[in-house]
């Protein structure tokens, strides 16, 4: 899907800007601009773990190699800016006694912000690269795929795209609710733009830059399984590399799965960042 009237200066809006034009009135559940030294830990959880999942090449770190904050008006960004940066890191050994070549950062809100229905968005750019796995998505507690899961943006390092999925009982991994939104030339992941989902109890409205990019109702998702869309989520920031959704996408097997040789080198090179400038994440005041 071309989006033709996606405009580049809608990225270059400030949080409040963008939530005062032509919205209700809403209150605000969350906001991260990052502005401080550090990561605010009061807000985030910084997750650690060397479990492979999805075949992923990375571990998990807490680190301030792999999570830091930046001045991020160097960067375009409004105030501060994080950074989730991907290393390589050769024969790095997990607690869990699992050896990779790769670390990088991974945060999340659980139990110290959750929330049901409003709507979540976030001002980020991310390096391309076949293979860079970058997210800015929603999960539930519990079982996974009972809980439910918001992709509200994913890139597997083809600048051109991102997508929007769901994850659910009946409708989890190769998801049938999935949608690729293609960006117009000259426009693509490595600018900043605002990628946001608007939550109801009825359906999860996805848009890039106000527009709106893709609509899953809750009538669709019964077509799959149950709608698992109607408990508390957390937000999560993450940055993985390889795998098997990027596999999946540019089916390289090596170096790494998914991961490509010039994209290795642009992780030993340190230009393998993800920068967010913002998290927001709004209710509407009924």
């Amino acid at each position: 899907m071309k989006l033709k009237h996606l405009l580049l200066p809608a990225a270059l809006l400030t949080a409040s800007q963008v939530f005062a034009q032509k919205q209700p009135k809403t209150d605000t559940v969350f906001f991260e601009d990052f502005s401080k030294p550090g990561l605010n830990r009061s807000k985030w959880n910084v997750e650690v773990t060397g479990n492979t999942v999805n075949d992923e090449q990375q571990a998990y770190v807490d680190s301030a190699a792999t999570i830091y904050m930046i001045d991020g008006k160097d960067e375009g960004a409004t105030n501060g800016a994080l950074v989730l940066k991907a290393l390589y890191a050769p024969g790095f050994t997990s607690k869990e006694q699992h050896k990779y070549d790769f670390i990088s950062g991974r945060i999340n809100t659980r139990a110290k912000m959750e929330f049901t229905y409003g709507t979540a968005s976030c001002r980020m750019k991310m390096a391309s690269g076949a293979g860079l796995w970058p997210a800015f998505w929603a999960l539930g507690n519990g079982k996974w795929p009972d809980c439910g899961e918001i992709d509200i943006m994913e890139t597997v390092g083809d600048s051109s795209w991102v997508s929007h999925a769901l994850h659910g009982p009946g409708y989890f991994g190769d998801t049938p609710l999935v949608k690729r939104v293609s960006f117009p030339a000259g426009i693509d992941v490595t600018q900043w733009h605002i990628y946001s989902v608007d939550w109801s109890p009825k359906s999860l409205v996805f848009k890039v830059d106000g527009k709106v990019t893709y609509t899953v109702t809750k009538t669709m998702v019964e077509k799959y399984g149950r709608w698992a869309f109607d408990n508390k989520k957390f937000i999560i920031l993450n940055f993985a590399l390889g795998g098997g959704y990027p596999g999946g996408v540019n089916k390289i097997t090596k170096p790494y799965h998914g991961l490509s040789e010039n994209t290795v080198n642009k992780i030993k090179a340190g230009d393998a960042k993800t920068i967010v400038d913002w998290v927001l994440v709004t209710k509407t005041d009924n």
